[in-house]
């Protein structure tokens, strides 16, 4: 149902994972003069005038990604059963802390190989933003439930 407000949630979280998986996240930027960006095909290395390279491949965080979008969608989905609900929801957060786990080792590793800064964006902060909202719809789910129990007990 679209008006619960954790459904809303939850398409957000759709929405951002599409999002996210279109746009590089990431930007690293080499003393070389050169930049490392995480996109759909890898990590590029990019030298000013000059093709990009694939140094390392980006497959475990695109799997999340596609998970976590198909998960976000299902779970929107079933809005009939809220068990399968809730249960769907806690996989989302934490397939959700899992990408993010995964996201800063491999930052850690591109900062320490390659002796790159990491640019700043607004682009790191959704898979926080995506954390958030999974949590905030968890939330609404569970109250749903325990509303739904207490008006069990009362007949």
């Amino acid at each position: 149902m679209i008006q619960r407000i954790q459904s809303l949630y939850l398409l957000l979280t759709t929405m951002l994972s599409v999002l996210f998986l279109n746009v590089p996240f990431l930007t690293f930027f080499k003393e070389s003069g050169s930049y490392i960006q995480i996109t759909l095909r890898g990590f590029l290395s990019q030298v000013q005038g000059k093709n990009e390279e694939v140094i390392l491949g980006s497959l475990p965080i695109y799997l999340l990604i596609i998970m976590i979008i198909l998960i976000s969608a299902i779970t929107i989905l079933s809005f009939r059963n809220r068990k399968i609900q809730l249960l769907l929801s806690k996989l989302l957060i934490l397939l959700i802390s899992i990408l993010i786990i995964v996201a800063v080792i491999y930052s850690l590793f591109i900062v320490k190989k390659y002796n790159a800064t990491i640019i700043p964006g607004i682009k790191m902060a959704i898979p926080v933003l995506l954390l958030i909202l999974s949590i905030l719809a968890y939330r609404g789910i569970k109250k749903d439930n325990d509303l739904i129990k207490s008006y069990d007990r009362l007949r």
